[in-house]
């Protein structure tokens, strides 16, 4: 904050026009005080703190400030407009928005703690504060009423296990607040880690850990994931191998699917549970097209090009997360006039598409990728999606499809466009096969954008244009923006994704050097005269537009 912003607040003159505004307007001062001065939420917090001595509290610490509905109840935090719980060093906060509030300060000295520790923050905040506590009580109150003789006949899970009686338990309510929490801020997985002194809870929100909570004591650990293991029917008496489950859950006529994995760990068992709303995703895939996706035009015309080839192969790669399965989905969404036979065989279907053959994997039963495979190949397809090829006997099958007139959709875990070469090779595919049969490469990644309601302009970190390659005289007339965390993205200063590719489409050139094994050094000459983007430039694109950060695209990319 400048000094003059300074100044302007902390004015008398300005204090006893607010004061006598918010007497005619009957609204608290501090209301009036922030339209007066003209700052945003973080300076103004700042000011408040400064005129009244109190420390500040920023979205981020308040984020792992865990609630003490004990000591002081959710209703008297909400009706007072404050946040009070405990830190992970064990200290006691209070944090209030309304410093004007002389009961505030008594109230804390005869009914609190004698260690509370009284600071400040935005309003603002503290509201997205209380609405995460309050998604914790409300233990999933929306699974009440749903008829459990009408869902076990559509193959849902007893749905009494997760109900919550007057009298339930502890654990119980724990663990449906957590799920209710996480589906409500859209995370992707829940990760629950046992550690010597109890255990943390954590979401994955746009590709990214946030610890939400950490409860002492390894007795309630254990609970809590003997709780999952029930869900999951998992065996609760075995610690010692991995075990893995699934359970279905309706909310509000949602139909929820969680995929659970256990894992032993040193202080017991870590659990992680994989949400997948499939009605979502069913009527995402409606409207789902490449450039919902965020792709840029250059890189769309490239793929929608690859996708309506009669045959060959589109392979797609990129770390777990990075949205490849959807990227094909939109491919085939764009290119499935109803002409041709599409068949897809996945693990497991996420989204369903009309007029499509869509198998799910079940190596319990026997269906793997390959023999799935080798029976679509007898079913006579047009156009083939395999959901991940993971064996040399998919791939080798994979490819024979695309050489025989299939068209092939499918994707591969590998870093970049010229590692997927090697690890085919690597599977067992004939170098001359796998160059006739591949159209093209796509190298996809997905990174968050800038939170558009506290964004501002930044300025990067030397260490980071060391480590990113570029000078401070490049980045000069970029408008570089950060987040600096809100309630809106629960104090990360990010929201939402976008995804970034790099395409090689494949010419005779570069059949060639693959045919003969050439070096990977020739392989990228020629892919760069063939003019590839490479997935930094696009990402470093938004950074000069202020989308993204410089440190988001150097966590993403090498």
């Amino acid at each position: 904050m400048s000094a003059a912003e300074e100044v302007n607040v902390l004015a008398p003159e300005l204090l006893s026009q607010a004061r006598m505004q918010a007497l005619m307007e009957m609204r608290p001062v501090v209301e009036v005080l922030e339209r007066l001065s003209g700052l945003g939420a973080d300076a103004y917090a700042a000011a408040l703190g400064r005129l009244f001595h109190y420390p500040v509290a920023v979205m981020s610490e308040l984020a792992t400030l865990e609630a003490d509905f004990d000591t002081v109840a959710y209703a008297e935090c909400v009706q007072r407009g404050v946040a009070f719980g405990r830190l992970p060093d064990g200290r006691r906060w209070l944090v209030c928005g309304d410093p004007f509030d002389a009961g505030i300060e008594s109230w804390r000295g005869y009914e609190l703690p004698p260690e509370t520790q009284l600071l400040v923050a935005h309003k603002s905040h503290i509201h997205a504060w209380q609405q995460q506590m309050e998604a914790r009580l409300r233990a999933l109150q929306d699974f009440e009423g749903e008829s459990l003789t009408e869902l076990a006949e559509e193959g849902v899970d007893d749905l009494s296990l997760l109900r919550i009686s007057a009298d339930g338990s502890h654990v119980i309510r724990l663990v449906n607040s957590t799920i209710y929490d996480a589906l409500k801020i859209g995370a992707s997985d829940i990760h629950l880690e046992c550690e010597a002194s109890g255990l943390v809870i954590q979401y994955r929100v746009d590709g990214v850990l946030v610890q939400v909570g950490q409860l002492a004591g390894a007795e309630l650990a254990e609970q809590v994931i003997s709780r999952i293991k029930i869900l999951a029917e998992l065996d609760i008496a075995e610690r010692r191998v991995p075990q893995d489950g699934r359970f279905k859950v309706r909310i509000s006529g949602r139909e929820i699917d969680f995929r659970v994995s256990v894992m032993p760990s040193l202080f017991g068992e870590d659990a992680v549970l994989r949400l997948l709303d499939r009605q979502a995703l069913t009527e995402s895939a409606k409207t789902l097209r490449l450039d919902v996706l965020g792709l840029d035009d250059e890189t769309m015309a490239a793929i929608r090009g690859l996708a309506s080839r009669p045959h060959g192969m589109l392979l797609v790669t990129g770390p777990t997360g990075s949205g490849k399965t959807t990227t094909l989905y939109a491919a085939i969404t764009e290119i499935h006039t109803g002409r041709d036979k599409i068949i897809t065989i996945e693990d497991p279907v996420e989204y369903r598409l009309p007029r499509t053959l869509q198998i799910p994997v079940n190596e319990k039963k026997g269906l793997t990728f390959a023999r799935g495979l080798r029976s679509i190949l007898r079913h006579d397809p047009d156009k083939i999606m395999v959901g991940e090829i993971r064996d040399d006997e998919t791939a080798q099958i994979a490819v024979q499809a695309a050489l025989t007139g299939h068209m092939v959709f499918t994707t591969v875990h590998a870093n970049s466009v010229f590692d997927v070469v090697g690890r085919f090779l690597h599977m067992g595919v004939d170098p001359y096969s796998l160059s006739s049969a591949l159209n093209g490469i796509v190298a996809q990644r997905l990174f968050r954008l800038n939170c558009t309601h506290c964004a501002a302009p930044a300025t990067p970190e030397p260490e980071v244009l060391q480590q990113m390659g570029l000078s401070a005289a490049e980045v000069s007339g970029w408008n570089m923006r950060c987040g600096s965390g809100c309630g809106h993205c629960r104090g990360t200063g990010y929201k939402g994704r976008r995804a970034a590719a790099e395409v090689l489409v494949l010419n005779d050139q570069l059949r060639e050097l693959i045919a003969v094994r050439a070096p990977l050094s020739q392989l990228k000459q020629a892919a760069r005269e063939t003019g590839i983007r490479p997935l930094r430039q696009t990402a470093l694109a938004w950074v000069a537009r202020g989308d993204t950060t410089l440190d988001e695209v150097a966590r993403v990319t090498d």
